[in-house]
């Protein structure tokens, strides 16, 4: 065991994780930032980021995050390319404990910043196609499929919200969902099939994507959901609107989270229902999930970090308490 306690340790990197390790090496706190092997987030699975503010000519999702990286530890944040594999947080405003393997940290102040996943088809073509037309966010990507055939996967509230985005830009949007019915509100699909350019192909699901000539995304393989019978539909995008997977697993049991497994805060702050633990990005985020959203919650989370250990005493411990603090 490292007999250091921390200020603060921050959990995953991302957009929200690299701003809070930003701000608390701004104020001194000397984070100690465990960003995962996979560092960077959602965005390094990004090509093109055209909406992230200060970069009008856009920048690639990685570069992007690499310049993120190399600020926070600019100032002084100690990054380490590991994985988390356990926490156990104090109830009562204690030390926390964060585990990388067998190596254990205590810390006056956790922030976590382990992000969300795009549930994914996982089907054939999927994986490889994507970023050459298979997408999970029209918000980030619809520009790039101006008067191109599209499809959306999915029939919730999202499903339809990105479609109608989408529709701006393409010439066609084809909505494939497994049932006829949808579970989106009654207002959103109103307003969905009142566009022209939006499509309903229902009950399918989508079999494969395949590649066309130029080695993007050609064409999807439809399956009716119940004959069975299978249709290709030509297409230059897709986009994969069936939900996120927020990584909430080590802290489940531990703080509040929600039915859906996002990390629950308290109205408008960082501040978890555990003392001294803070959340940020898309790990709480049901709504935006975009990486500037993200940011500024990092930013937050950094902010109600630095407010706690300034507000909370710290006890002087000795090399005993720390021990049995340990054991």
């Amino acid at each position: 065991m490292n007999e250091r306690v921390e200020n603060v340790i921050i959990i995953g990197s991302g957009p929200a994780g690299y701003t809070a390790g930003l701000y608390t090496a701004r104020a001194d706190l000397e984070p100690l930032m465990i960003e995962g092997f996979a560092w960077g987030g959602l965005l390094q699975q990004t090509t093109d980021v055209e909406n992230y503010p200060g970069f009008p000519d856009g920048i690639m999702g990685p570069e992007v995050m690499q310049r993120f990286r190399e600020q926070a530890e600019r100032f002084g944040a100690r990054l380490e390319t590991d994985d988390v594999t356990a926490v156990e947080l104090s109830q009562d405003g204690g030390l926390h404990k964060v585990w990388t393997g067998d190596q254990m940290r205590l810390a006056r102040a956790v922030i976590l910043a382990m992000g969300a996943q795009h549930r994914k088809l996982a089907v054939p073509g999927e994986a490889e196609l994507s970023g050459r037309g298979v997408s999970y966010c029209a918000t980030c990507d619809a520009a790039f499929f101006k008067d191109a055939p599209t499809l959306i996967v999915g029939g919730g509230d999202s499903a339809m919200e990105e479609a109608m985005f989408l529709a701006k830009f393409a010439s066609r949007v084809a909505v494939v969902n497994r049932r006829d019915e949808f579970r989106a509100s009654r207002i959103m699909l109103d307003r969905a099939r009142a566009m022209p350019n939006i499509e309903w192909i229902t009950p399918y699901v989508v079999d494969e994507f395949l590649p066309g000539d130029s080695g993007s995304l050609g064409s999807a393989r439809l399956r009716h959901s119940e004959t069975g019978a299978t249709r290709d539909l030509p297409i230059n995008g897709a986009f994969i609107a069936i939900g996120h997977e927020p990584q909430s697993q080590l802290v489940k049991g531990q703080l509040e989270v929600d039915p859906a497994g996002y990390v629950v805060t308290q109205g408008r702050s960082t501040l978890t229902n555990v003392p001294g633990v803070f959340a940020a990005g898309d790990l709480v985020d049901h709504t935006y999930r975009q990486a500037v959203t993200a940011a500024g919650s990092g930013c937050q989370a950094a902010l109600d970090a630095e407010w706690y250990l300034r507000d909370t005493p710290f006890p002087v411990e000795t090399e005993e308490d720390v021990a049995a603090s340990a054991s």
